[in-house]
């Protein structure tokens, strides 16, 4: 006696296609949640750094830094200046100037605090950016 085979026509073998419907609708809560919670996660002062990479701040520039050593004892460009005159200084400075750059030095010591407050006085006196000069890991210029 002889079998018939029967064609099923595939309906046997696994499907191939991919049911793409769960994944979207799986990243579709995602780009909520996070659309949400993204402006929730700023917060602090707004500091507008340098885009270049790894490029040294050249002083010769005319360009304004900031200095705070340990014994936080301020300084513009090397000449020494009290916390109290700090904003009306850097308001004369920016008055005469386009450019509203400033870049913030302070030695590690300092605690955060007073770096935050003198932050606060740079803002006060109308500076748009505020460029942080850090030393390299490796200790190289």
């Amino acid at each position: 006696m002889r079998y018939a085979r029967h064609r099923n026509n595939g309906c046997d073998r696994p499907m191939a296609d991919i049911n793409v419907t769960p994944l979207v609708d799986v990243m579709l809560v995602l780009l909520v949640i996070f659309m949400v919670t993204a402006p929730m996660l700023q917060t602090g002062i707004d500091v507008n750094l340098p885009r270049v990479q790894a490029k040294s701040v050249d002083v010769a520039e005319e360009k304004i830094v900031l200095t705070i050593n340990g014994a936080r004892e301020i300084f513009i460009n090397r000449s020494p200046l009290n916390h109290s005159d700090l904003g009306v200084k850097l308001q004369s400075i920016f008055a005469r100037r386009l450019d509203r750059e400033i870049y913030l030095r302070a030695d590690r010591n300092v605690p955060y605090g007073f770096v935050v407050e003198v932050m606060a006085e740079v803002r006060k006196a109308g500076v748009e950016k505020l460029g942080m000069i850090t030393e390299p890991i490796d200790g190289k210029r």
